[in-house]
């Protein structure tokens, strides 16, 4: 099989070639949003959205070390925080005011009272001084407090396309100083493996797609979902395990500190305490179906315009020659301030969320100050301890809205995961995999009463019956819209059979791996297939262990290689866009020595001397006739001094077979539909 030359936008046309291989109108094409074909039901249910989120923490399996590694960095990194609000304490108390340990009731934590005991005793500024050491200390290996180290600052950007770049390589600690630098790169590391793994499976499945879905799939909403969705699930496995966890452990040390120092004096605040935990689901949790659903019309209008620049790129001749750029530059901003705009509103969900959560979190913090206050009057606390009170108060409050962003996180995120898991669930030609290989094909290829259906009803071929022998060149004629294409294209297993088998020896394809028929099969397409690469690499992509020796020969069969000779750097010659530096003979050429070089037992060639001049063409088919000997050469033309030479001709009109033979015989046969239609294509050439 080859190899389209700019991925999917060539087995997209093929798909539209075969579409119009039936005489029967297409249906009216219904209005679809942000140009989805197949991915059209995207409402995201709380039930499918929690089998998203755990089919995400299922990809945590591949990356166990690295995962538990980062999981204990983050761990350890919380406890240098916890002694940051008892050091304020310290300092207000005993180095500023100057008071003694001991005066209140007030319980300093176990953690802290080896610091007490070294500086019991101690003047006022050798205790500042040893706080300023520790602290020093600290700060090289942890970053002062709230401090974070975090990749995804490296680049900017606010729209979903942008945002998924960072995702990319985000990476991040709660941590500053060395040990936050390591956390951070473990982190991308992380991160890193877990997208790159994920991305490179949903583009091996896309390429196994069938023509069928490739023909309406988009290929700039490909992209998107390759470069733009998958980057955002592992976030996803952060946001279900890490941080959650790592807040949950920050908000129980929090509480127990509130309640073991000032459980006894003051009840009420640990009451209060308790009740910021739940802060951020309360505020998030009501609006979780709208953030996903809201997110996921944003990445579909990113995918939209991601469209607009493939086809026009795509097809910038027919753009340029239809005087079309202006309009297209329109459809293009249109689409841009559309994706951006959704983005906006994305954003702005989220901002509410955020800004009534810390509002409530401050209403909660002047109560705390309040209750403070009236305490340090009355003697219970010292001024210490509001600055203490305050510190963990903050840190509680900022764990309930983190829990509440997490929250969030994963709704906007869900969104990206369920458009790459769609796609990755799509049946594929990867669903054969498990079926046995295909032995090479020795002598027959049959079609048995084969019937070709599109999914939308549209017949394209009916009842086929049909041998084809190896060592035989065979023609495939008939009309624009007869079923040419899709009766060629059932041999690789392009297109699968609605109804009927398709056999090589007695062995029905379907029922072995697509690899396995396909490496039997070089299909020529009628679209010249070629990279911007040298025509050397074009040719050892149909077989990268061919030798210079075969890739001459094949040249030479295909009689290209004269004007590659001519070339500048010959085999070595860079190719433009799609091999548009060469004439379109040229193209066709190089593309059917492609298909000569990798030498498989079945060559089919879609029209291949439509391009070719009289002495070329002949050329070819003598070639193609020697090539026959050791296997089945499938030629679908229109051209009569192609098809005349074939060893059996099958004529197809309606997506049906009407005459089958060769030239002469049925030329010889006056209501053969054959003559006629050589005879109609004979007139038209004489008018």
């Amino acid at each position: 099989m080859m190899v389209s030359t700019d991925g999917l936008s060539k087995t997209r046309r093929l798909g539209h070639h075969m579409s119009e291989s039936t005489s029967t109108s297409a249906p009216p094409k219904p209005e679809y949003q942000f140009d989805d074909r197949t991915d059209l039901n995207t409402n995201i249910s709380s039930a499918e959205a929690m089998v998203l989120l755990a089919r995400s923490f299922a990809l945590l399996k591949d990356v166990k070390k690295l995962f538990c590694l980062k999981f204990f960095l983050a761990f350890i990194a919380l406890f240098p925080a916890l002694l940051v609000p008892w050091f304020g304490k310290i300092v207000v108390d005993q180095v500023l005011l100057q008071r003694p340990y001991g005066e209140t009731d007030i319980r300093f934590p176990p953690f802290i009272e080896p610091f007490i005991t070294m500086t019991s005793g101690m003047p006022p500024m050798q205790i500042m001084l040893a706080i300023v050491l520790t602290y020093s200390v600290l700060l090289l290996l942890f970053g002062i407090r709230g401090a974070e180290t975090r990749a995804e600052e490296i680049t900017q950007g606010q729209d979903s396309a942008t945002q998924s770049e960072k995702a990319l390589s985000n990476g991040g600690s709660s941590a500053g100083g060395i040990w936050g630098l390591i956390e951070m790169m473990i982190d991308i590391r992380l991160t890193q493996r877990i997208a790159n793994t994920l991305r490179t499976r949903l583009f091996q499945k896309m390429t196994r797609f069938s023509m069928t879905t490739l023909a309406d799939q988009r290929i700039g909403d490909s992209v998107y979902r390759v470069m733009y969705d998958a980057p955002q699930v592992p976030r996803i496995c952060f946001y279900l395990t890490i941080l959650p966890v790592i807040l949950l452990i920050n908000a129980s040390i929090t509480l127990g500190l509130i309640e073991y120092s000032y459980g006894e004096v003051a009840p009420e605040l640990v009451l209060l305490a308790w009740a910021l935990l739940p802060l951020g689901l309360i505020v998030t949790f009501p609006m979780s179906r709208i953030i996903r659903n809201v997110n996921q019309q944003s990445r579909a209008s990113g995918a939209a315009t991601t469209n607009i620049i493939e086809e026009s790129m795509a097809n910038i001749t027919a753009v340029q020659s239809l005087g079309a750029m202006v309009n297209q530059r329109d459809k293009f901003a249109e689409g841009s301030i559309e994706s951006f705009r959704r983005y906006r509103l994305t954003f702005a969900f989220a901002m509410v969320l955020y800004i009534l959560g810390w509002a409530i979190t401050i209403f909660a913090g002047l109560y705390v100050v309040r209750l403070v206050s009236d305490d340090i009057i009355s003697g219970v606390m010292s001024p210490g301890d509001f600055w203490t009170l305050f510190g963990l108060y903050l840190d509680l409050g900022a764990v309930a809205l983190g829990i509440g962003m997490i929250w969030i996180q994963l709704q906007i995120n869900v969104a990206a995961v369920r458009r790459v898991f769609f796609f990755i669930d799509l049946e594929a030609e990867d669903a054969r995999d498990s079926k046995p290989a295909l032995s090479p094909l020795q002598k027959t290829i049959a079609f048995e009463h084969v019937t070709f259906d599109y999914p939308d009803g549209r017949s394209a071929l009916r009842n086929i019956n049909l041998t084809l022998q190896k060592g035989e060149l065979i023609a495939i004629v008939g009309p624009t819209g007869a079923g040419k294409t899709s009766l060629a294209s059932l041999i690789p297993s392009f297109i699968v059979p609605t109804a009927g088998s398709v056999t090589f020896d007695g062995n029905d394809i379907s029922e072995a791996t697509v690899d396995s028929v396909r490496d039997q099969v070089s299909y020529v397409f009628q679209e010249h297939l070629l990279f911007s690469e040298s025509i050397r690499n074009n040719l050892l992509i149909a077989r990268p262990d061919a030798t210079e020796e075969e890739i001459r020969v094949a040249c030479v069969t295909a009689s290209a290689m004269k004007f590659i000779e001519d070339l500048p750097n010959g085999l070595d010659t860079v190719l433009g866009r799609t091999g548009d530096t060469l004439s379109v003979g040229q193209q066709q050429q190089l593309c059917i020595a492609q298909g000569l070089i990798r030498d498989t037992p079945i060559l089919i060639l879609d029209e291949p001397t439509a391009a070719l001049d009289p002495q070329t063409e002949n050329a070819l088919i003598k070639a193609l006739l020697v090539a026959a000997e050791n296997k089945l050469v499938i030629v679908i033309a229109h051209r009569l001094s192609t098809i005349r030479q074939a060893n059996m001709i099958v004529f197809l009109e309606d997506g049906e077979i009407l005459d089958s033979g060769n030239h002469e015989t049925m030329m010889k046969n006056p209501v053969s539909p054959y003559r006629k239609f050589v005879e109609l294509q004979s007139g038209k050439l004489t008018r």
